[in-house]
């Protein structure tokens, strides 16, 4: 392996840069290409806990990246009126209570309610799930700390994310991969060659005449999958039978007070709204079946709803949801959208992307190209996508919102059968054993079935052997102690002041 071309910028391909120059050897020249004349998407705001290991990799520092690409802390994700008009609830990145080797911490408060039942506890004693997790009631008092002290401390169950400007993000990995020794080129690719004997890539040609040979080519193409779609073939698997939206319309605006530490995901008549904080603006955008609503009138709604004065047109984008069968093929591999995607819902893009060059980087052909190896890769990559997919859907399917044809259409969808497995199962016990590989904790199921209407007939028979007066007592000082927690942390907008506040003007970034 000597030469490696990486077609396409953006997130993902200057993600794919900066891992590549971080670990492979010097002998390996990097060389990315991508078009000023091509835009990139960059309305992926919102992220989710795992890129903090990417920085860590990179050894970026979390103050620094805040500060640059000029990001908020994310403590989770609110959604208004997903189950029905009128009703919300928060999807936390922490942990609820704490899990024992014998039970997990939710079987606990599933017998508390039982026992307010029956009669024997008092009405109120369970309380909201969320008033055990200290993500979801430092969010409702905009407060924010990262985790801190031993592990039976309340605030070591934190975790947060972050809300960041993309297309800065992607500036600070360019900064630092070209001086790792990455070669930016200039140019549209308007031409590819195969080798006729192994169908492998042998090079690009750019608009000007250039080409650009390489062992290993890196597809960050975006939506065109110019190399591994349109060159190599690779089939598209389309989900749009359990995730109908298709489109999205995107428009920033101007702060509105202090920013909150979470993502707000508003559902809408013809599909969804996001709201996003950052330092400098608010993203907010509206993703929609096409099927169902105009762009006109998903645009009116836009507006309407969003948070502050506009300060820019609203910029339209048109996705499908699914995955290429294959991810590497011959001796190409794509990361990002040019392998597959699923909708914004819970901010899994730049996740996709990481693992994607992650697991590139696990399995590095520096010796050549193995079948074994490429298949194992596109096994993993494709059961990471029907994962967050089935994750995606249940948001979806479980709903009691029946006021519009969107949303009587995805309430009687077929889906998934691993996720009516999953469902079937917690429906009966409340029992969640999620496979190791998950990206979403049983804690992050359990939020999210519990805030669609989803609740257990019952709970772990070995809970009885609890005695109810102690689980009470215990159950009460723990939710008290959550509260004091949080009403003791900073506030948000504190935090980023005296730990990561941008300077005044975009400009300075540059």
């Amino acid at each position: 392996m000597k030469n490696v071309v990486i077609v396409g910028g953006g997130t993902s391909g200057w993600m794919a840069a900066a891992a590549l120059a971080r670990i492979v050897p010097p002998t390996v020249s990097i060389t990315l290409v991508e078009s000023d004349d091509i835009g990139v998407i960059g309305v992926g705001e919102a992220t989710i806990p795992t890129l903090m290991e990417f920085n860590d990799f990179l050894g970026l520092k979390e103050n620094d990246v805040l500060r640059e690409c000029r990001g908020t802390l994310k403590l989770g994700i609110e959604f208004v009126d997903w189950l029905r008009k009128g009703d919300s609830y928060f999807h936390p990145f922490g942990f609820y209570g704490r899990d024992t080797p014998e039970f997990a911490f939710h079987q606990l408060w599933l017998r508390l309610r039982h026992l307010s039942a029956t009669g024997e506890a008092p009405a109120d004693a369970a309380g909201d799930i969320g008033d055990y997790n200290l993500c979801t009631v430092a969010a409702r008092l905009g407060r924010f700390s990262p985790p801190q002290g031993s592990d039976d401390a309340i605030l070591s169950t934190t975790r947060h994310a972050y809300h960041i400007d993309s297309t800065l993000y992607a500036r600070m990995l360019r900064r630092y991969a070209e001086a790792k020794g990455v070669r930016r080129t200039e140019g549209m690719v308007v031409g590819t060659q195969r080798n006729p004997t192994t169908g492998n890539i042998q090079s690009v040609t750019l608009r000007n005449g250039t080409i650009l040979a390489a062992d290993l080519f890196i597809d960050c193409s975006g939506f065109r999958s110019l190399l591994l779609g349109d060159t190599l073939g690779s089939e598209f698997v389309d989900w749009s039978h359990y995730l109908p939206c298709d489109r999205a319309l995107a428009v920033p605006t101007a702060p509105n007070g202090a920013p909150p530490p979470f993502t707000r995901a508003m559902a809408d008549r013809g599909g969804w709204r996001w709201r996003i904080p950052l330092q400098h603006r608010t993203g907010n955008g509206y993703v929609y079946s096409s099927a169902f609503i105009d762009q006109d009138e998903a645009e009116r709604k836009l507006i309407e709803g969003a948070d502050g004065e506009p300060l820019a047109d609203c910029r339209p984008l048109r996705f499908r949801t699914g995955h290429r069968r294959r991810f590497w093929q011959k001796n190409c591999v794509a990361i990002g959208l040019s392998g597959g995607f699923i909708e914004p819902l819970e901010s899994t893009s730049i996740h996709l992307a990481q693992m994607g060059v992650q697991r590139l980087v696990n399995l590095w052909p520096g010796r050549g190209f193995n079948e074994a190896e490429t298949a194992y890769y596109n096994r993993l990559m494709t059961a990471d996508y029907e994962r967050i997919r089935d994750f995606i859907v249940l948001h979806y399917s479980a709903t009691e919102r029946d006021d519009s044809e969107f949303w009587r259409h995805v309430g009687s969808m077929a889906i998934p059968d691993t996720l009516a497995a999953k469902l079937d199962m917690f429906r009966f016990s409340g029992r969640i054993i999620p496979s190791p590989d998950d990206l979403f904790t049983a804690h992050s199921w359990l939020a999210v079935m519990l805030g669609q209407g989803v609740v257990p007939q019952s709970y772990d028979a070995l809970l009885d052997r609890v005695p109810a007066n102690a689980l009470i007592h215990n159950m009460r000082l723990l939710k008290d102690g959550v509260a004091k927690t949080a009403a003791a942390l900073p506030g948000h907008q504190d935090y980023i002041d005296r730990n990561c506040r941008a300077p005044a003007e975009p400009e300075q970034l540059v």
